[in-house]
C-alpha cells in the first residue's frame, strides 16, 4: 500500500533539520518529522514539513523512515514503535548496528546505516554509508544517496569500516576547529588580534584542503614539502609538530573515537 509521505523523520535535531533544508526533490508536506520538543516542533514547522510529536504516526506512513535521535534513546523509541511493520530504515545513529535495529523492530526491514558530519548543515559535508540493504533496488539506493549528496559527499563503505569513518569525518570537523583554534591562540600570541590570527587561520585551512583537493597528482607529503624550504621558517614548525609526534596524537584521538563507537555498537 502506498504510503502517505516519502520521508518520516524520528528525531527533529539539528542534522534532521540540516538534511531537510537539502532536500529539494521531495516537496516538504511528503515529509513528516516526530519530535517531542515544542521548541523543535516550531522550528521544522517553519520548513514546511508535517510534524508531531507521535512516532507511531510517523513510522505507520512513511515510505523511508530515518531514525535521526541519539544511540542512547533508540531502545525507548523502537519500544514505542512495537508492532508497526517498517520496510526501509536509514539510520544516522553513531555506533548502532544495523542488526541492532532491525532486532528491535518489527518484521524484517532493510536499513540502511549513514554517518553524516556537522557541515551537512552548511551542505559542504562528508557522509559515509553503508548501502548493501538495499543494493538489489536501485531507486532505493538513489533515493538515499540523493538525500545526502544533497548535504555534501558520500562515501560508500562496508558496515565495518563504520565506526572509523565516525573517527576522521563525523567527529573530524571538531579535530579542525581544534587546530583552528589552536593556530588562532598562537597567533595572538604573537602579537595579531583575534580578529586577525582567525582571518589568516580559517583561510589557510581551508586554503590547504582545497590544495589536497585540486592536486591529484601530489601526495600530502610533497605538499608539505613545497611549502617547506631548506633552512626556512616552515620547516622550524613541521619539525617542531613531529618532534611532538603529532601524527601519533592525532592516531590516539581518533582511536579513542573508534573506540566509543565500538562501545555504542554492543
Amino acid at each position: 500500500m502506498k504510503k502517505q509521505f516519502k520521508l518520516g523523520i524520528i528525531g527533529g535535531g539539528f542534522m534532521a533539520r540540516a538534511i531537510i533544508q537539502g532536500i529539494d526533490f521531495i516537496k516538504p508536506k511528503k515529509i513528516i518529522v516526530a519530535d517531542p520538543s515544542a521548541s523543535a516542533q516550531e522550528l521544522l514547522k517553519d520548513l514546511g514539513v508535517v510534524v508531531t510529536a507521535n512516532n507511531r504516526d510517523v513510522a505507520d506512513n512513511c515510505e523511508y523512515l530515518l531514525f535521526a535521535v541519539k544511540p542512547q534513546t533508540f531502545p525507548v523509541v523502537a519500544e514505542g514503535l512495537r508492532g508497526v511493520p517498517v520496510e526501509k530504515i536509514i539510520t544516522i545513529m553513531a555506533g548502532v548496528k544495523k542488526q541492532t535495529v532491525k532486532d528491535a523492530m518489527f518484521g524484517d526491514p532493510k536499513v540502511v546505516r549513514v554517518m553524516p558530519n556537522l557541515p551537512c548543515s552548511i551542505r559542504f559535508g562528508m557522509t559515509a554509508m553503508d548501502l548493501s540493504d538495499f543494493e538489489e533496488n536501485v531507486d532505493d539506493c538513489a533515493f538515499v544517496q540523493e538525500l545526502f549528496n544533497k548535504i555534501g559527499n558520500v562515501l560508500l563503505v562496508p558496515e565495518e569500516k563504520l565506526n572509523a569513518a565516525t573517527g576522521i569525518s563525523g567527529s573530524g570537523p571538531a579535530y579542525v576547529y581544534l587546530f583552528i583554534d589552536g593556530l588562532i591562540q598562537a597567533g595572538i600570541r604573537q602579537g595579531l588580534s583575534e580578529d586577525e590570527a582567525k582571518t589568516l587561520a580559517v583561510n589557510t585551512v581551508v586554503g590547504g584542503a582545497e590544495m589536497v583537493v585540486h592536486s591529484e597528482e601530489k601526495t600530502i607529503d610533497e605538499l608539505i614539502s613545497a611549502v617547506c624550504s631548506k633552512g626556512g621558517t616552515t620547516i622550524q614548525a613541521v619539525d617542531s609538530f613531529r618532534n611532538d609526534n603529532l601524527y601519533d596524537i592525532i592516531d590516539r584521538a581518533v582511536a579513542a573515537c573508534v573506540a566509543r563507537a565500538e562501545e555504542l555498537s554492543k
